[in-house]
């Protein structure tokens, strides 16, 4: 394997006013460390402060806020409810479509009477794959079903929810993916992307718009529910740490209450617990629901192996929501029981994945392709994430058993999918219609979506392979595979993770093509897999109260990660490896190293664990690690759980990055005014890996640190960027004036790329563009062909999508990304 690069974030000194305002959250330490922390990551005002870290002190938003939308919601489920209507939930198999529903079947359970008025429906994840399907819409219908309410999905499924309504069926759609090009044809669709970028409501999870919903609708009736708001908070807190969401605004506000409403219940005996199944869950994964991390390695990941191993993961609704003990305690042990299988099927795909991997050569591959016919395809995300951090590549994994004619003779179900976890609509998939439904297509992977050519049913004897990928550092996979969307038959992702289907024939094609672009993108540099340091300890400082002053910082997710501790020439004792065994005894394939790690800061050894390795593979001797601190709450110690490991005598040098790099996103007070040395500042957000290279090469050449200054995009709906240009153009042509491109980009917010295709719209429907120096002259001129125009205006508004897409990336992408590259290119020189 590659070695891995260590780097060491930032350490800049937070002033004295902020050290005392942090020191006032914690009573046994200094709170030098957390303020620190806080400081890097933005943190830097007293409200700022005290929102983030008491959810007493923050605002919430009202569910209101989705305007109109959210009152047509609520008009269409109070029209239920007064005429008795019978309703269907409609979720999706991971931990937030399952929360989701749950959420749901407990909010509306309020005004509906579940299992008669209320039901609901999870589609199959190795059958039906994301989305709604009109079987599934034709099975409601027969039951009854006059309105159909979506969770975590729905946005882009156009033709469905027209078939819906051609089937006398309604829909609300309530989800936090693709935005289509025009409403769909829904009585309500309640999306947070339609929200603006900065808006405290725009990084909600399906889990987190099902709660506005209900929350919504206690406030328009709040005589009739009979359970406080406040017990679906739990629900809420799973699904949005376990979907791995951005934990701002809103959603850290929601995830801080939910964790306290887990800890609350779980104190309670069995019998007196409101939520005995997520109690016995907590228990045969030895947590106890007052941590985000009992959520993200115990019942998040417990949730999502039900439907990767067995397809149908319905049961999970029930086992969340039901009073029943005997039930749930019997869905809550077939639930470890898949998450053991997981377990043991992730490791023997990992170890298949090792061997192929050991006969490559990764110094010539830029992009790890494998396929194998026996592949458990549900665990193909998970072993793909772990190469990729290993390697430092992207990963694609596939398995080859095909979908083509099944061995049944029977067509997979048919299907849409939505984007996978962070994910939108690609931009070139243009609206997604998918043809007329009903209609058999081959089952989904991870997030697939249809590829251009807009596939139907595949040819009958056309095997497909299908799988997942999983991207690492700055490679924007998203980027990478629409590239070779010719090849594929299926695909659907985001940057940093997707699932796709294609021909089995055209994978060596594919891989020859995504290593050939990687290695122009990346333009000869090394790949090296990367870890980063937020801080420096001694195993003296370990303990409870660095714990308590780092536990400040939860809930930790996506834009502010765990706290990583690096801990230099140390050495490790006692350690030993063994099975981990499942709630039966019984021994599962994967394995957990523990150990004593001392240093000579203290004569006292700390505990630790290494999931997934041997004890042999502890360097022996002096060590450098990083590491993070937690808290076992079965066996009631503090211990570290070991990230990377490697040994004194060949580390190399921590690369310090608080020189070349400035992070001053979304900083109000502008601090190059009292910086010590004067940076090369970027306050424009850019839309490429290229743009931001280009600008780095500056920093690097004229030996000056380089502040990203940008702040949160606040983009206009491309609809209205379209309006504008016509307007402009409109006005020009009237008035015989002239404009710049600096002007048309200043005005519009839009890139030169974008701009070049707007003008070809603009052309399409009857404007001249003339060029003159530097000046634009338009005139007007009668209208071509309809049809040309909307093609035209179709691709212009996709390209200003994917433009404000990558924009809205780059607003937020980790500090620890733009270190690497730096670091990648100043290793060139």
């Amino acid at each position: 394997m590659p070695e891995q690069q260590w780097i060491l974030t930032s350490t800049e000194q937070p002033p004295e006013w902020f050290l005392q305002a942090v020191k006032q959250y914690v009573s046994a330490s200094s709170g030098q460390y957390a303020a620190q922390l806080l400081w890097q990551r933005g943190i830097r005002g007293i409200p700022q402060l005290a929102a983030f870290l008491d959810s007493k002190t923050y605002q919430s938003a009202s569910p209101f806020e989705f305007g109109q939308e959210m009152q047509l919601a609520v008009e269409r489920l109070q029209k239920a409810w007064k005429a008795a209507e019978k309703i269907a939930i409609w979720g999706d198999f991971d931990a937030d479509g399952i929360t989701s529903t749950a959420v749901l079947w407990d909010g509306l359970g309020q005004f509906f009477v579940q299992n008669t008025q209320l039901i609901y429906y999870i589609p199959n994840r190795l059958t039906e794959s994301h989305g709604l399907n009109c079987p599934g819409i034709d099975n409601l219908g027969e039951q009854g079903c006059k309105l159909i309410v979506t969770c975590d999905t729905g946005s882009t499924n156009i033709s469905e929810i027209t078939y819906a309504k051609q089937q006398d069926i309604d829909v609300i759609v309530t989800d936090h993916h693709t935005l289509p090009v025009e409403r769909p044809p829904v009585t309500a669709i309640i999306n947070p992307r339609y929200l603006p970028s900065d808006h405290q409501l725009f990084h909600l999870s399906g889990v987190a718009v099902a709660y506005k919903l209900v929350e919504a609708l206690y406030q328009a009736l709040p005589d009739i529910p009979q359970q406080p708001l406040e017990d679906l908070w739990d629900l809420v807190a799973v699904g949005l740490i376990a979907d791995l969401v951005q934990l701002s605004g809103d959603c850290r506000y929601l995830a801080q209450l939910g964790i306290g409403r887990l800890q609350e219940d779980f104190k309670k005996t069995p019998t007196q617990r409101r939520r005995p199944g997520v109690g016995r869950l907590l228990e045969l994964c030895q947590k106890s629901g007052d941590r985000p991390t009992d959520i993200s390695f115990g019942l998040g990941p417990r949730i999502n192996a039900v439907s990767r191993i067995q397809g149908d993961a319905s049961f999970c609704v029930e086992l969340l929501t039901s009073r029943d003990h005997k039930r749930v305690n019997q869905l809550a042990e077939a639930t470890e029981l898949a998450n053991s299988r997981r377990k043991s099927l992730q490791k023997e795909v990992a170890q298949q994945v090792n061997q192929k991997l050991s006969q490559m050569d990764l110094s010539t591959t830029s992009v790890i392709v494998l396929s194998d016919p026996q592949w458990a395809v549900g665990v193909l995300g998970l072993v793909a994430g772990q190469v990729a951090q290993e390697t430092g590549r992207p990963t694609i994994l596939l398995s080859t058993e095909g979908i083509g004619e099944r061995q049944d003779g029977e067509l997979g179900a048919p299907t849409t999918a939505r984007e996978w976890g962070l994910g939108r609509t690609a931009p070139w998939a243009g609206s997604p219609t998918w043809g007329d439904c009903p209609s058999a297509m081959g089952r989904l992977g991870d997030g697939e979506k249809k590829a251009p050519h807009h596939p139907t049913t595949p040819p009958p004897h056309l095997l497909l392979a299908r799988g997942s990928a999983r991207s690492v550092n700055s490679v924007d996979l998203y980027q990478l595979v629409k590239n070779q969307a010719h090849l594929l038959h299926r695909f659907g992702g985001h940057p940093y993770a997707a699932g796709l289907s294609l021909p089995v024939e055209n994978i060596p094609l594919f891989t020859e093509a995504i290593n050939q672009q990687l290695r122009q993108t990346l333009g000869g540099a090394t790949q090296a897999p990367t870890v980063q340091a937020d801080l420096t300890v001694t195993v003296a400082d370990l303990g409870k109260e660095l714990f308590l002053e780092l536990k400040l910082l939860e809930p930790c997710g996506m834009g502010n990660p765990v706290p990583k501790l690096l801990i230099q020439n140390c050495w490790f004792e006692n350690a030993w490896h063994r099975n981990q065994q499942d709630w039966q005894g019984k021994k599962v394939q994967y394995i957990k190293t523990e150990f004593d790690i001392r240093d000579d800061s203290t004569r006292s050894p700390f505990p630790g664990v290494w999931w997934g390795h041997y004890k042999d593979e502890l360097p022996l001797g002096r060590c450098d690690c990083i590491a993070e601190l937690d808290y076992n709450t079965f066996k009631k110690r503090y211990e570290i759980r070991l990230i990377a490991v490697r040994s004194s005598e060949t580390s190399t040098r921590l690369t310090h990055h608080s020189v070349l790099i400035l992070d001053w996103r979304n900083i109000p007070d502008a601090p190059w005014r009292v910086s010590t040395s004067v940076p090369l500042l970027l306050k424009e957000c850019p839309t490429s890996w290229d743009d931001l290279r280009a600008w780095l090469r500056r920093s690097l050449y004229n030996q000056q640190p380089l502040a990203i200054a940008w702040s949160k995009p606040k983009h206009k709906p491309p609809e209205e960027i379209w309006l504008t240009l016509v307007g402009i153009a409109k006005y020009l042509s009237r008035t015989n004036q002239s404009a710049t491109r600096i002007q048309f980009l200043q005005k519009l917010g839009i890139s030169d790329q974008s701009l070049y295709l707007g003008f070809k719209a603009l052309k399409s429907v009857g404007f001249i563009v003339q060029r003159q120096d530097r000046n634009l002259h338009i005139n007007q001129q009668p209208n071509p062909e309809s049809t040309l125009a909307e093609i035209a205006i179709a691709k212009f508004l996709a390209a200003v999508r994917e433009e404000q897409f990558q924009r809205e990336y780059f607003a937020e992408v980790p500090l620890s990304t733009i270190q690497a590259i730096a670091k990648i290119m100043n290793a060139e020189r």
